[in-house]
């Protein structure tokens, strides 16, 4: 294993922190927003990723070998489950019933997930700055 792979895999880390962090901020953003472009209510979005494997030779046996190298973002889905119906019939976005579809956004939710995405960031970096370190202390021996 290179010295390097740990900072990658905290890179990795941080880059799925990010993407998971400006979702949250478009579903809180988007708690209201009765008509979107595609017609309908805004949907909340939820970032899904996976563990990315990387395949290389072994060191000690022969052939090869895959080992974890962080993760990855595989996508971002959309929920329409839990849309919150309310009658309204004087707002622009009625439907004939008289009934108006918000989001499924719940706001205490989004902000549960954007203190967990922000502790999960902060030990990413907190682990990138111990990776440096070791890094620094490796070419002080070696000096």
């Amino acid at each position: 294993m290179s010295i390097f792979n740990s900072m990658q895999i905290n890179t990795s880390g941080l880059q799925l922190e990010r993407l998971k962090l400006d979702v949250i901020s478009s579903n809180i953003a988007n708690a209201n927003t009765t008509r979107t472009e595609d017609g309908g209510p805004y949907l909340q979005k939820q970032v899904t990723f996976e563990e990315a494997m990387k395949t290389q030779d072994a060191y000690f046996a022969p052939g090869t070998q895959r080992k974890s190298f962080g993760v990855r973002a595989t996508g971002i889905e959309e929920s329409e489950d839990n849309l919150r119906m309310t009658y309204d019939p004087s707002h622009p976005d009625a439907d004939a019933d008289g009934f108006v579809a918000y989001p499924n956004v719940d706001m205490a939710d989004e902000m549960i997930n954007m203190m967990t995405t922000l502790r999960t960031y902060d030990a990413n970096v907190t682990a990138m700055n111990a990776s440096k370190a070791m890094l620094n202390k490796a070419l002080e021996i070696s000096t």
